[in-house]
């Protein structure tokens, strides 16, 4: 099932919908070169990570990053919230991703989550780090991949409470078993999510 996307380790995914999209690529054990978009939510080194990157860059590859982070590629895109951008004809809305009680990812740091427009399967929301908070209570979307970790995101309780709020058809958590949280909080997740939402799990 959602066999087009892929979650290598914690929140490093990578999306084939018409073009090849990492999102915080991490943990990639060997050179692709492929990704034709990497999107960046923000500098922490598990999100942002030079090595990876270099290992499924290539030629013509965009980056795009929110517009504080200093990034090294071809092509560089900066971002702000709330901007809707067209890289190699795929639609691209930025979000905000934030803690609301937590001191790591501050709301005025511009930090991104994504939302990518695909004519095939639908809006795919990338909820980067963050809380559940009054913003991505109001995202539309068909898939959504959740933190679900804990810690420095929210936990498998309140992201299966977002889910129940933005009701996507598929949810796939992320953000754990690796860095942060076990194997357990998507075990977990899937069984506190409502039922009529399909939980896939890709860790």
């Amino acid at each position: 099932m959602l066999d087009f996307i892929n979650v290598n380790t914690h929140s490093s995914i990578r999306i084939e919908d018409r073009k090849i999209i990492y999102i915080d690529p991490y943990g990639i054990n060997e050179k692709t070169s492929d990704a034709d978009i990497i999107l960046i939510t923000h500098n922490h080194y598990d999100h942002f990570s030079a090595d990876d990157i270099k290992k499924v860059i290539k030629e013509d590859t965009v980056i795009v990053c929110p517009e504080n982070m200093e990034v090294s590629g071809l092509s560089v895109v900066k971002a702000k919230v709330g901007e809707k951008i067209d890289i190699k004809g795929i639609s691209i809305e930025t979000v905000p991703a934030y803690n609301v009680q937590k001191p790591f990812h501050p709301k005025d740091n511009g930090w991104l989550g994504y939302i990518i427009n695909s004519t095939a399967n639908g809006r795919i929301y990338i909820a980067g780090d963050t809380d559940i908070n009054e913003d991505n209570k109001k995202v539309k979307c068909d898939i959504a991949m959740l933190p679900v970790g804990g810690t420095y995101t929210m936990d498998y309780k309140q992201a299966a409470e977002l889910a129940g709020i933005i009701r996507p058809e598929y949810v796939i958590p992320i953000h754990y078993g690796s860095v942060v949280g076990t194997s357990l909080d998507g075990t977990n997740f899937s069984k506190a999510v409502d039922k009529e939402i399909k939980v896939v799990i890709k860790i």
